[in-house]
């Protein structure tokens, strides 16, 4: 430690002592806290330079050691009441630290006296702010990579600033998009990927009630991209060990955490699940499938949905259908990534149908050097591909380039690609929108004019376990398997796949009483007219 860390840590001891002291009194009073910081203040402990950096992580050095080293009889016996493992926790300290920070930012002085201008003063707010935050991950990461590491003293912190700096204050209220900013980075840089063993404190953070709806509320949906890069690096973290057969207690717990967060954001916040549907689909397992449902079921509040299963619905008579939705992601960029001309390629055939090769080149493009697929470009690929179809309008599906494309994958990939493949085109079937109604039909278009039942197998497939899972179900899904399972031009039941085996046999007619909301088994013959005109 530095001679000026060792000179700040002698000086700061005894007013944190003080500070204690004052936090220990019954009748805490205004004046109290006041004569404390402009003590602070004049030592220039307030001031954004070295000495206030340094005084800043004494503090949380003080607060987080006195939490576990001073710990009362009381604390120890209640933490072993409550089944806590570990050393027990004496919050005290850090919620002294908690109050005195809260304190700090609200009555900081603008730099520059009062001749500086309007906004010194919540400059200097958030400058605090960000040098507490700054202050405590260093301390977090230092605890983490010892050995020695306590979430829950961490938690504890940044859950009562959470609290404390975005409840309604009329000093904090200009700053909490800053405030809110701040946190955003901070919770970045502490994502799972980077300390796993914070994963949990980390989710509840960024669920937590004064985090998550005061961000994604913030004006202009300016909060929205911060909030999806935190989820977005959640479901990255989580991608291999939802991949795996068996998830170990710690992961289905974390996984459990993130259904519950997509549940909220379901009912709270449905068009940021809308809108970036996208990029949460892309670094979601496909094993993962009623996570994917919770996303794809989203759709915008001032919509009424139609009833799926009105019989003879004419979805493509329907106002909305015609509409197209919003993508905030960029799904395009996979398909330019580490300089691959890929795009270019892709957009001068789509244009022109040429070279006729181009498709039958797609298959080796999509897989990686492992002979694995490259799932993101398979993702971007096909809604890259979808929007040109749809873009040419009644053009666009039957004998156009973005069905020469689609067809060549379904046909040409192995079991594998496909299913990835199939899988994309399903993630689109949403709310009611031009992208779910072109996407239905290029699903159902696959299955009539396959030549090979597997391929009309898989599609099946892709659609039924997205079905046999608790609900919701998306819209878009529950009408084009209704449609697949209704219209004898697809002659469904016919199929062999259907009658298999009596199990899978059960399995279909179960599914399809469900879809069709009635009592009677459906028949190898059809069970009733089409719901989508033919293309």
């Amino acid at each position: 430690m530095d001679a000026g860390m060792l000179r700040v840590r002698d000086q700061a001891m005894p007013l944190w002592h003080e500070w204690l002291s004052i936090c220990e009194q019954p009748n805490q009073s205004d004046k109290a806290y006041a004569a404390f910081l402009q003590s602070l203040a004049t030592a220039g402990y307030l001031l954004h330079n070295e000495t206030g950096e340094r005084f800043l992580r004494v503090l949380c050095e003080f607060a987080l050691s006195a939490s576990t080293t001073v710990a009362s009889e009381a604390v120890a016996a209640l933490a072993a009441s409550q089944g806590e493992g570990g050393k027990p926790i004496n919050f005290v300290p850090l919620d002294a630290l908690s109050k005195l920070v809260l304190l700090m930012v609200k009555f900081v002085p603008a730099e520059g006296g009062d001749a500086a201008a309007d906004g010194a003063k919540p400059k200097a707010q958030v400058q605090l702010l960000t040098r507490v935050l700054a202050a405590l991950m260093h301390l977090l990461l230092r605890s983490y990579q010892g050995g020695d590491f306590q979430q829950r003293a961490f938690f504890r912190l940044f859950s009562s600033w959470l609290f404390d700096l975005n409840a309604p204050d009329p000093t904090l209220d200009p700053i909490q998009p800053q405030v809110l900013s701040a946190f955003c980075s901070a919770f970045h840089a502490l994502q799972p990927a980077r300390l796993p063993g914070f994963a949990f404190s980390w989710m509840e953070l960024v669920s937590h009630r004064m985090f998550m709806p005061k961000l994604l509320l913030t004006k202009g949906q300016k909060g929205w991209p911060l909030m999806q890069r935190l989820l977005v690096g959640l479901f990255k973290f989580l991608h291999p060990y939802l991949s795996q057969n068996e998830l170990s207690p710690p992961v289905r717990m974390l996984y459990r955490g993130a259904l519950r967060v997509l549940l909220v954001l379901l009912h709270d916040f449905p068009e940021f699940l809308c809108d970036y549907h996208f990029a949460f689909c892309d670094v979601i397992p496909p094993s993962c499938i009623q996570m994917r449902n919770l996303i794809l079921s989203a759709f915008p509040r001032n919509m009424r949905l139609p009833d799926p299963f009105t019989p003879n619905l004419k979805v493509d008579l329907l106002p909305e259908i015609s509409q197209p939705p919003r993508i905030l992601s960029s799904y395009s960029a996979a398909l330019s990534a580490g300089g691959s001309s890929l795009l270019s390629e892709l957009d001068a055939f789509l244009k022109s149908r040429q070279p006729v090769a181009f498709p039958f080149e797609l298959k080796s493009k999509v897989a990686a050097a492992d002979g694995s697929y490259r799932v993101p470009l398979i993702n971007a690929l096909v809604l890259h591909v979808g929007t040109s179809g749809i873009s040419q309008g009644a053009a666009g599906l039957a004998h156009s380039a973005p069905m020469d494309i689609f067809q060549q994958l379904a046909s040409e990939l192995a079991p594998e690609g496909r299913y990835l493949f199939l899988n994309a085109i399903a993630n689109q079937l949403r709310y009611p929108n031009n992208h779910t109604h072109y996407f239905s039909c290029v699903l159902l278009y696959l299955f009539s004019e396959a030549s090979d039942e597997r391929v009309q197998e898989q599609i099946t497939r892709v659609l039924v376990e997205r079905l046999i899972v608790h609900r919701p179900h998306p819209w878009g899904l529950l009408i084009t398997f209704i449609e697949l399972i209704k219209n004898p031009r697809y002659n469904f039941w016919s199929k062999g796949f259907t009658r298999c085996a009596p199990e899978i046999e059960r399995l279909f007619e179960s599914v399809a009483r469900s879809c069709m909301a009635t009592n009677t088994p459906p028949t190898a013959g059809g069970v009733g007219g089409g719901g989508q005109s033919d293309d």
